[in-house]
């Protein structure tokens, strides 16, 4: 006996389509069982596939923003270099004048957004030469392996160096300075 289903097919009655013993229906089960964990371990692989991609995403997305601001902040550090030069260098007459501090305030400007931005400058004065921070461009008298002066200042955005610090390294006394560029 049979009994048509909404959509056109049929249900079987128990009495014809059920196995009669138990260990069918067991093994039936067990099958079932079985079938019901393969779905589930596909779909917990796939939502943690999900995740993963999710993740990747969000990672490069962060990645390439981070880059951006880089790119950005290192066309704009030779600006912020020209401003500190011609600031340190006004005449001592022209000093006083508002279009010389307007200067000033513009450079100001460009150090609070390195600041804001997250960008710091690399430490080179007196400290020990890092070739991961600074770059010799000559060496001269003074104490061996120490920045003796900085040609040019570097930068750092978090952990890494985007530009680094220019600098005369010292080659302990009675040496003849030498230039890196020759």
């Amino acid at each position: 006996m049979t009994t048509e289903r909404g959509d056109g097919g049929t249900y079987g009655t128990p009495e014809t389509d059920a196995p009669d013993d138990v260990e069918s229906l067991k093994s039936l089960l067990a099958e079932e069982h079985a079938r019901a964990q393969s779905y589930m371990q596909n779909w917990q692989r796939s939502a943690a596939d999900f995740q993963n991609y999710k993740r990747r995403v969000e990672d490069e997305r962060s990645e390439i923003a981070r880059l951006a601001s880089a790119a950005l902040i290192i066309n704009l550090l030779p600006i912020i270099d020209d401003l500190e030069r011609a600031i340190q260098n006004v005449d001592a007459h022209l000093a006083g004048l508002t279009w010389v501090d307007g200067i000033r305030l513009i450079y100001r400007k460009f150090q609070a957004l390195l600041e804001m931005t997250g960008v710091e400058e690399i430490a080179a004065d007196g400290e020990a030469f890092d070739p991961a921070r600074h770059e010799a461009v000559s060496q001269t008298p003074g104490e061996e392996n120490r920045v003796v002066a900085v040609v040019q200042k570097g930068y750092r955005l978090g952990d890494r160096v985007i530009r680094p610090a220019m600098v005369v390294v010292g080659q302990g006394t009675g040496r003849r300075a030498t230039s890196t560029d020759e």
